[in-house]
């Protein structure tokens, strides 16, 4: 270790006595009755030491007066440098500021909110080039191409975004608009796995719903399906009792809302009656004249008396 080195953290004396002078500028500097007891001085170089007092305004918890003085060399005269208030190691600091791309979450638009989308947007392609050679993803084929050529349709110059409302007949915008693929951009293989990723964390095999279901979405009667190449891996679920209504579920996922999970069986129907109770039996109070042994005579005072 030099000695310059040695002499820089080792605060000059004169400049560490100089703790009035140090107050009198942070009171200055202040507002009347904010400086605090002095907390200590540390030396920033060779003559040059700042003193540090407390602050007692509201709102700086932990914030410090720091009051820089400094002696030329040979000069017995300490002069004042700076003053300037500044946050010690426990002070309340605002948090680091984020830019809103950053600080945006899903759910946080509101009605008449606005969220632009960058012009580079990873998510993002442009749905049809507008060269002469059409890319890859784009809905423009290489036989529509072929077809304007030999047609003498013109090619946009530019995105749909920097051509007029109605495109001119014979553009390639204007076959894209008859075909219904008039979008600027769709989305890019990483926009398409950037969202499935979320969808099968969301709704996916690792979820502890789908750990516990019984069976998969992909056998499931619920299931919309959708088109595209997302198509091979979600669906839409259709099931008003399920978590997942609504949402786009991946095919590994499920829930005891399965429509084949727990199928109720018929009713059974009863057994006949033992007793048929729906049909009335006549019962007689007196039996009838020609149940006993005596067979009936028209004339019951001429009846022989005594039975044979």
């Amino acid at each position: 270790m030099s000695a310059a080195t040695t002499r820089s953290r080792t605060p000059d004396r004169l400049c560490a006595e100089a703790v009035d002078l140090a107050r009198a500028a942070a009171e200055e500097a202040a507002a009347p009755g904010v400086v605090g007891e002095h907390t200590g001085a540390v030396a920033e170089g060779d003559r040059v030491v700042t003193h540090f007092f407390e602050c007692k305004e509201l709102g700086y918890r932990g914030w410090r007066w720091a009051v820089t003085v400094a002696r030329a060399s040979r000069a017995k005269v300490v002069t004042l440098d700076e003053v300037v208030l500044l946050p010690g190691p426990d002070a309340l600091l605002a948090p680091e500021w984020v830019p809103w791309s950053e600080r945006l979450r899903p759910g946080d638009m509101g009605p008449g909110d606005l969220l632009p989308t960058e012009a580079e947007d990873l998510r993002l392609e442009p749905g049809y080039s507008g060269e002469d050679e059409p890319e890859p993803n784009s809905p423009v084929s290489a036989e529509m191409e072929e077809l304007a050529e030999a047609e003498d349709a013109e090619v946009t110059a530019g995105t749909p975004a920097h051509l007029p409302t109605v495109p001119s007949r014979g553009t390639i915008a204007s076959v894209a608009e008859e075909l219904g693929m008039r979008r600027a951009r769709v989305l890019s293989r990483y926009g398409l796995h950037t969202a499935a990723d979320r969808w099968e964390e969301s709704f996916g095999a690792k979820t502890p719903m789908a750990q516990a279901a019984p069976a998969t979405c992909v056998s499931c009667g619920f299931l919309s399906p959708i088109g595209g190449s997302l198509g091979q891996a979600f669906g839409v679920c259709a099931n008003e009792f399920s978590p997942a209504d609504g949402r786009v579920v991946s095919l590994s996922y499920g829930c005891g809302g399965h429509s084949e999970a727990a199928v109720m069986p018929k009713p059974p129907q009863p057994a006949p009656p033992v007793v048929d109770e729906t049909r009335i039996d006549p019962f007689p109070l007196r039996p009838a004249s020609d149940s006993g042994s005596v067979p009936p005579v028209p004339d019951e005072e001429t009846a022989e008396l005594g039975h044979s």
